[in-house]
């Protein structure tokens, strides 16, 4: 029986594959592999998009959040408020810049930060709030906003997983001071390789990335402050131009996915399906359930060639390197969550007999386990 992949990028290549061969060879040609027009021209349509002031590319999110929080300041003694369920990269960029990841916890229905949780956190050393749109899920930007209004606080979106996103209308990474973007190649815009791209409306913290980004320079020979190596090569920006034409397409095909899965997912009793915020148009990057039995799930599907994923198995809290099981019992909601997440397959070209097939069985799962 042919394999359910979890994720196939080849199809998308093929949909591109003229324009992509024929845009990689003129940047060839012209052999201008670091910066120049590529980039700029990336820049200029991913603001467009998202609909802020500026965009800068760089050479990946962990970039984006790292120089991006140390653009408002967050240095050794700061608190950033997060989410405990992300990647590590989320964590990573905070502790990048000396300061301390303050986990708030989550809504168990929507994944996503909760923003009472939120304001419990808040000290006199909050530097600011670190909200994610996990999954492609926008989290409950008014209440956050009110929030970080409330106490002065400025609020970066973390929009690695939410590329086209929209919240009342506007695309996530518009709304926060600053929205951080991943192009790893399997995000919804996707680079051959690693990429990622701060934008924002504000011209001082796009100064400051293009700056520090760029080894703490804007004129070639001229360093005004120390910086680092973090810039989006132009082999990436170039397919990623190519790319976004076809985002806002594909995103309404992944909704059509998530359609499906929710309303057939919906009528079996150990599962549950993720829900979303009013006003709020969501891109799933992943399709993520909460199951009973979830490993017997993942192991029963895998023999039934279906690939899933887990993201992620263990909370951010929990990992080692923020203090492993003894914090255990601090965050019960995303702890008793991540016992229970499966993501399933999800990308623009499922075929819709893959997704009927993982629905399936699912529901031979539990019919043969009551």
């Amino acid at each position: 029986m042919e394999k359910v992949q979890f994720v196939d990028l080849y199809p998308q290549y093929l949909e591109l594959k003229s324009e992509i061969d024929a845009t990689l060879v003129d940047v060839i040609r012209h052999s201008r592999f670091i910066g120049g027009k590529p980039v700029a021209d990336f820049e200029a349509d991913l603001a467009s998009s998202v609909g802020t002031k500026y965009a800068c590319g760089v050479a990946n999110a962990t970039s984006a959040l790292w120089i991006t929080l140390k653009s408002l300041g967050v240095s050794n003694g700061d608190e950033v408020i997060t989410t405990p369920l992300s990647a590590f990269p989320t964590t990573e960029a905070i502790l990048l810049n000396g300061a301390d990841a303050v986990f708030a916890d989550i809504d168990p229905d929507t994944y996503q930060i909760d923003p009472v949780e939120i304001e419990k956190k808040i000290t006199p050393k909050t530097k600011a709030i670190l909200p994610v749109h996990l999954y492609g899920i926008p989290v409950d930007l008014d209440r956050i906003t009110a929030i970080a209004e409330k106490f002065r606080i400025p609020v970066v979106e973390d929009c690695a997983q939410a590329q086209g996103a929209r919240y009342r209308g506007k695309r996530v990474g518009s709304i926060g001071v600053a929205g951080c973007f991943s192009f790893f190649p399997s995000k919804n815009l996707g680079a051959w390789g690693d990429g990622g791209a701060v934008c924002t409306n504000d011209s001082q913290i796009d100064r400051f990335v293009r700056m520090f980004s760029n080894h703490g320079r804007l004129e070639k020979y001229t360093h005004e402050i120390p910086g680092a190596n973090e810039r989006l090569d132009a082999l990436h920006a170039a397919v990623l131009r190519l790319k976004l034409k076809k985002l806002d397409e594909w995103n309404a095909k992944r909704r059509e996915i998530a359609d499906f899965y929710s309303e057939a997912l919906a009528k079996i009793e150990e599962v549950k399906v993720p829900k979303c915020y009013p006003n709020s148009e969501p891109v799933w990057h992943l399709y993520v359930i909460q199951a009973k039995r979830r490993d017997e799930l993942a192991t029963y599907l895998r023999e039934k060639n279906i690939a899933t994923g887990l993201h992620y198995p263990l909370p951010l809290h929990l990992q080692p390197a923020m203090g492993g099981e003894k914090r255990r019992g601090e965050l019960p909601r995303v702890e008793r969550i991540t016992e229970e997440i499966l993501s399933l397959p999800m990308y623009p070209h499922l075929p819709l007999e893959h997704a009927k097939r993982v629905v399936a069985e699912i529901e031979n799962f539990y019919a043969s386990r009551p």
